[in-house]
């Protein structure tokens, strides 16, 4: 008995190990580990009687918690999005624009996966949308299968890690800080490894240019009276709008200042970037818009579609992550003002109806009871595993690994991966994540940027085979059989389970790489957060009013939580000492 409570945290962490390997649901793993060792650890006094007391406050701590009010936001947003055909319109026009060149269609995919990551921050979305969508054109202009797959899967997982990415928001919960800043954090990785996927797809254009092949001129559609493309006039509508962009980006700070009044030194960079593209799309849209209705012809129709179809998404972007990245908005906020803006987007499209509504808002209600579920049960687990020590066992287990920050961040990033073999992100997030965050920060590890890292590494649980829900996705959609191509009436062959995990390989490599960029170049994270100015406490004064024999009575924890077996004469100690209702009621 001894051995057994000198060593319960390490024994109570291999006992939730044994409940998930024998396949018992996370939620109900995690709390019933959580109450059997809690009653084992009482039993042994090693934890008093109280402590299951101060579980109800958390539960209730986590239904009040206003930041998970986000997640059916969007949630909600990006259901609707993915059945207002904003998706269909997107690839259809992205595909034409890039069609005539080697691997236009990956470039496509991978374009309309990060607007789409960027607008419903939802996995299974974008990769069913874009499965659906793109996968049969692929096939049918004789495309690779592993890199048609593999694009597809990974260009839908960046949902992950481009904001509003749910993963984000369960991070920023977990590790105490603001999901705006999480955000921020994310904003600049976010675009490097859809950028790093598109480098991917020039190297296949270069060196293996038939699997990538240029759609035929018969397959594209999008042209002028005369036969041309149009590209012409896009490029220089395009140059305009970006030249207009960068030179409104490197004066906003003075733009900034004449609306405040006064000097701005210093402006995020996330900012920065969200104000100057609604500065150029803007210029963009008005150009569009004036040259249909007054009929000039300056523009080309492949220069007004391509227009038309980005404004709608770009603008929900702007709705959501601008409002959030200005600070006009919380990120919960932003959720709704989001999830509102999808349904007057699929209203004004003609795509809302009852049964639409109804498949969203329940695919909604399951995943948050889902979430909840899991934050509930993680929350009865830690309850009692704080209670044995459990997190100064892992901390004095993780500050011991040789070579200081970057040994724990090698194995830190080794243990996520390994784990995002059998686990998805959500479990991950609040297993592993709550554990790790504390030795973090005690190491000097910003927890933004330590976020991001474990939000980049945790998006590989999406494409590892043979367990990634994104690569499980893509395989509901993909054909089984071989078919007959209703277009061309050719016979195409079906695609393999194996063809589809060998795709995702080479993309988790491009994922493990940006993990090892963040590591090596911090500011890709730090650059987009702002610079708060230090606070002066030379001159902070503390005036303390001493309080009567009610107040202490009211504020100490035998009060709330009851004595503990055994303890009765200890003594008292305030609850103002710790905002845990855990500390209070073991007495530390």
């Amino acid at each position: 008995m001894e051995f057994l409570a000198n060593n319960l945290a390490p024994i109570m962490f291999a006992g939730l190990i044994v409940f998930l390997l024998m396949g018992f649901p996370v939620a109900f793993s995690l709390g019933a580990c959580g109450l059997f060792f809690g009653f084992i650890g009482i039993e042994l006094n090693v934890l008093p009687a109280s402590l299951m007391q101060a579980l109800p406050l958390r539960i209730f701590g986590i239904m009040k918690n206003d930041t998970l009010l986000a997640i059916p936001f969007f949630t909600l947003m990006g259901l609707i999005l993915e059945r207002s055909g904003m998706a269909e319109d997107l690839l259809d026009t992205i595909g034409q624009l890039f069609g005539p060149i080697r691997g236009g269609l990956a470039f496509a995919v991978i374009f309309v996966g990060a607007l789409l990551a960027a607008t419903t921050g939802v996995v299974a979305a974008s990769v069913i949308s874009m499965g659906l969508i793109s996968l049969p054109i692929m096939l049918r202009y004789g495309y690779d299968r592993r890199v048609a797959s593999g694009v597809i899967a990974a260009s839908g997982t960046l949902a992950q890690i481009i904001p509003p990415s749910l993963v984000l928001i369960i991070l920023a919960d977990q590790l105490g800080k603001s999901v705006g800043d999480m955000y921020k954090g994310a904003f600049v990785p976010g675009f490097v490894l859809t950028g790093l996927y598109t480098l991917y797809i020039v190297g296949i254009a270069i060196f293996k240019p038939k699997w990538v092949p240029a759609l035929p001129l018969e397959a594209r559609s999008i042209r002028e009276d005369n036969g041309k493309s149009g590209l012409a006039s896009l490029g220089i509508l395009t140059l305009v709008s970006v030249g207009v962009a960068v030179y409104f980006g490197e004066h906003y700070g003075q733009v900034l200042g004449y609306f405040k009044g006064e000097a701005v030194s210093n402006v995020p960079l996330d900012e920065t970037i969200v104000v100057s593209m609604s500065v150029g799309v803007g210029l963009a849209f008005v150009a569009s818009v004036v040259n249909k209705l007054t009929g000039l012809g300056l523009l080309s129709r492949m220069a007004e579609r391509v227009t038309f179809v980005l404004i709608p998404p770009l603008a929900l972007i702007f709705l959501v992550l601008g409002t959030i990245f200005l600070g006009i908005a919380t990120p919960t906020e932003g959720g709704a003002m989001g999830a509102m803006g999808a349904l007057l987007m699929a209203l004004a499209r003609g795509r809302l109806s009852g049964k639409l509504l109804t498949q969203a808002l329940t695919s909604t209600t399951k995943l948050a009871c889902f979430v909840v579920f899991i934050l509930i049960g993680s929350t009865v687990f830690s309850l009692s595993f704080q209670g044995v020590d459990g997190p100064k066992w892992v901390e004095h287990l993780l500050t011991s690994l040789p070579g200081g920050q970057l040994g724990f961040l090698i194995f830190v990033n080794l243990l996520i991966f390994v784990l995002a073999f059998f686990l998805d992100f959500f479990e991950l997030s609040f297993i592993v994540v709550p554990l790790l965050g504390p030795v973090a920060e005690k190491l000097g590890i910003d927890l933004i940027w330590f976020g991001v890292l474990l939000g980049v590494n945790m998006q590989t649980s999406f494409m590892h085979p043979p367990f990634g829900f994104a690569l499980f996705y893509l395989r509901s959609v993909a054909p089984l059989t071989d078919y007959i191509d209703k277009l061309t009436g050719r016979k195409i062959a079906r695609i393999t389970t194996g063809q589809i995990y060998w795709g995702a390989v080479p993309f988790v490599v491009i994922q493990i790489i940006m993990v090892g960029l963040i590591i090596a170049f911090p500011n890709l994270v730090s650059g987009g957060l702002g610079k708060h100015e230090a606070l002066d406490t030379s001159n902070v004064q503390l005036d303390v009013q001493p309080a009567d024999d009610n107040s202490a009575k009211e504020m100490d924890a035998n009060a709330l939580f009851g004595p503990a077996d055994g303890a009765a004469s200890a003594p008292a100690k305030p609850a103002s000492a710790s905002s845990d209702p855990l500390e209070a009621a073991a007495g530390k």
